[in-house]
């Protein structure tokens, strides 16, 4: 009785591997261009054949990139790359015919570079002038 079970759970089993074949890969970043000096994560959902959407990491997929050193999903772009954009191809390892290739823009200008770190703004706040204490009226 218990092979049966067995056997009848496997059946099942894998008549639901096989259902989720996946259709296409899809890029879905996380904003609208890459930042110079990070990682930049890349990240790619498949959307499988019964409808519904699964993220994919470097272990099923193999990626390439026109510039920039790739670790896994993720794609580094030095201070001094000198492109408005790079591309990136996304391809199933085990179906190379499902790919996506997409062109990322690297942000021009980044704003944070300027933005003062904890250090800095500790001494602002200590090298401050003191200022005289007020009595409060009630």
């Amino acid at each position: 009785m218990k092979k049966y079970i067995l056997f009848i759970v496997l059946a099942f089993g894998s008549a639901k591997l096989s259902a989720q074949k996946i259709d296409s890969l899809f890029f879905n970043l996380y904003t609208d261009s890459l930042k110079k000096g990070s990682w930049n994560y890349i990240n790619v959902d498949a959307k499988l054949n019964n409808g519904k959407f699964m993220p994919l990491t470097s272990e099923q997929l193999k990626f390439k990139v026109s510039n920039g050193k790739l670790e896994g999903n993720s794609v580094w772009i030095d201070w001094d790359f000198k492109q408005d954009s790079i591309v990136v191809e996304a391809m199933l390892k085990k179906d190379p015919a499902v790919k996506r290739v997409i062109t990322i823009w690297i942000k021009k200008v980044d704003h944070q570079l300027n933005a003062p770190v904890n250090d800095s703004l500790l001494k602002q706040i200590n090298n401050r002038q003191k200022s005289t204490k007020r009595k409060r009226k009630n």
